[in-house]
């Protein structure tokens, strides 16, 4: 009997999907700055909360550099 395994490797960003829309530069930077500063005091040594941290910041800065392209015309 075989397992498929393939779905546990999937990417967790897949940019056809995971950004439909793109926010102003002051928006995307707003929110850059709020997440950053909620994440700011995430426990270290807390597993689920490192992750909680890596993916939040993780999105905004993918929003971030999507708001600075459209910005810049690319």
């Amino acid at each position: 009997m075989s397992i498929d395994t393939s779905a546990l490797h999937s990417p967790l960003y897949d940019p056809a999907d995971d950004l439909p829309w793109t926010p102003s530069l002051d928006v995307a930077l707003d929110q850059a700055r709020q997440v950053l500063a909620e994440k700011a005091n995430a426990n270290i040594h807390d597993r689920d909360e490192m992750i909680r941290a890596a993916v939040g910041l993780e999105m905004r800065l993918r929003q971030l550099v999507a708001a600075l392209d459209k910005e810049a015309g690319r």
